[in-house]
């Protein structure tokens, strides 16, 4: 038997939805513009509540392979698009 590795791996998250309009608005701006700016306050607040999210459901930044994990996500995600 195959055990999941961390790209088999499903994570679901949760954020409010306030965090999930505004998140959307930044995201949805950066897909028209290429550009990544902080337009409201708002968009500061929900990046560091998704990335302390991010933070208690990951284990692999705490892992001392991490930058090697990190590598193999970045070329499977660039690989699917």
């Amino acid at each position: 038997m195959n055990t999941p590795n961390s790209e088999d791996k499903n994570h679901t998250i949760k954020i409010s939805s306030a965090e999930a309009l505004v998140l959307f608005e930044f995201l949805s701006r950066f897909s028209d513009s290429d550009k990544l700016t902080i337009e409201h306050l708002s968009e500061s607040q929900a990046l560091w509540n998704l990335c302390c999210i991010l933070e208690k459901e990951l284990a692999e930044p705490f892992s001392p392979e991490y930058k090697r994990l990190l590598e193999q996500a970045q070329d499977s995600l660039t690989k699917e698009g």
